[in-house]
């Protein structure tokens, strides 16, 4: 097969498959379009509400089937995903429609060394090794990094 046979079929196979997607991650749904991280990394109740929106908001815009959704929390963000946050009913509904919460280990360590206390994290939360890595690895499988 020629070269420009070759170039032209793989112009087709692109053309016909939407071009290059980002790779679906464990737990991604079939028809995922979209892919958003939302880093939260201060602890002022109007960040965690603002961020909360606006997870809502891009569900109710694509739909939960459209949209993954990740929130990683870390630093002094990570009280979100502190069991007993005042917006637990909220994340439990986020979490209900796929919607992911990451929480730091680095900074949920850092915590229980300093307090002597095991840190009581949402049990509706995965711990990553750090919020910043976590949202590189992101970033890198095609999700669009937002800080509200």
């Amino acid at each position: 097969m020629s070269i420009s046979r070759r170039i032209s079929l793989i112009a087709v196979i692109v053309a016909l498959t939407g071009g290059l997607a980002a790779a679906k991650l464990p737990g991604e749904g079939p028809f995922v379009a979209h892919r958003v991280a939302l880093q939260i990394s201060d602890a002022a109740p109007a960040r965690q509400t603002v961020l909360l929106n606006v997870a809502f908001n891009v569900l109710k815009a694509f739909g939960p089937d459209k949209v993954a959704i990740e929130v990683v929390a870390f630093g002094p963000g990570i009280d979100l995903v502190r069991d007993g946050n005042p917006n637990a009913a909220r994340i439990r509904s986020l979490v209900a429609q796929g919607v992911r919460f990451d929480a730091c280990n680095n900074t949920i360590e850092t915590i229980e060394r300093n307090t002597g206390k095991p840190f009581p994290l949402n049990p509706l939360a995965h711990r990553v090794v750090g919020g910043v890595p976590q949202l590189m690895f992101l970033a890198e499988h095609g999700y669009t990094v937002i800080r509200p």
